[in-house]
């Protein structure tokens, strides 16, 4: 039996605490809840860890969050020798919030840089300190120093960024806004949920079911520490957090 979570992140980024009722736990030890605003891993964003707070004040620390039988269902891993909680009893969830923060800057950061370089992208992985992105880009032709000058111009400008909601139709009636080369968007719901940045989405548009800032500068200062060749149509980009060190 699939169990849909009320998913709270998609609207708020910023939630850092919540109240949620528990479901069920699964024959792993998975905790499903009513509520969440723990990611779940996808789109290449690792899910979010924290803690459980129960009402006599103990916690349960949550070690990941994963997806279950469908994207709506959401199941918090509690690491190893955690007390199990009861169906329907009522928790505090509370996410490590330095560490969501830091992914949150990084994915938009991983955005920014699919405008910057506008080429299909094959693959991206979001890390709190080192993130990647590959792009189908036959000869790149720029430098790291090229590609994070242009960044931190969008980063400087200070573009609001924001969601919202189209339908399956208005998504095929659109494939441009499909910026992976080779994973589709799920369909089916009905609806998809876009990121846009810049005053009405005039710097980008995307399907994306993460989490980001709500403004282009709280990215802050970020560079390109490598351009990597992987393949001969390929090239990984990796960004970093910090300026751009001197004589790299």
């Amino acid at each position: 039996m699939a169990y849909d979570t009320t998913i709270l992140f998609r609207d708020d980024s910023y939630l850092k605490e919540t109240e949620a009722t528990v479901l069920a736990i699964n024959e792993r030890g998975g905790i499903l809840t009513d509520r969440t605003i723990f990611y779940a891993t996808s789109g290449g964003q690792p899910g979010d860890t924290g803690v459980f707070i129960r009402d006599d004040g103990s916690a349960i620390i949550i070690a990941a969050t994963v997806t279950g039988e469908t994207k709506e269902e959401i199941i918090h891993v509690p690491a190893p020798d955690q007390q199990v909680p009861a169906i329907g009893e009522k928790l505090t969830l509370r996410i490590d919030w330095d560490r969501r923060y830091k992914l949150m800057r990084m994915h938009a950061a991983c955005h920014l840089l699919s405008v910057v370089c506008p080429f299909p992208i094959t693959g991206a992985s979001v890390a709190e300190d080192d993130s990647r992105v590959d792009f189908d880009w036959p000869d790149a032709g720029v430098t790291k120093e090229d590609v994070t000058e242009k960044l931190m111009e969008l980063v400087n400008a200070n573009h609001p960024i924001f969601t919202r909601w189209i339908t399956d139709d208005e998504l095929a009636a659109n494939p441009g806004l499909i910026k992976s080369k080779n994973v589709r968007p799920p369909s089916g719901t009905g609806r998809i949920r876009l990121v846009c940045i810049g005053k009405d989405a005039s710097i980008d548009s995307q399907p994306c079911g993460g989490t980001h800032t709500a403004t282009t500068g709280e990215v802050g200062a970020i560079h390109i520490g490598k351009i990597e060749k992987k393949g001969k149509e390929n090239r990984r980009l990796r960004i970093r957090f910090g300026a751009l060190p001197e004589g790299e």
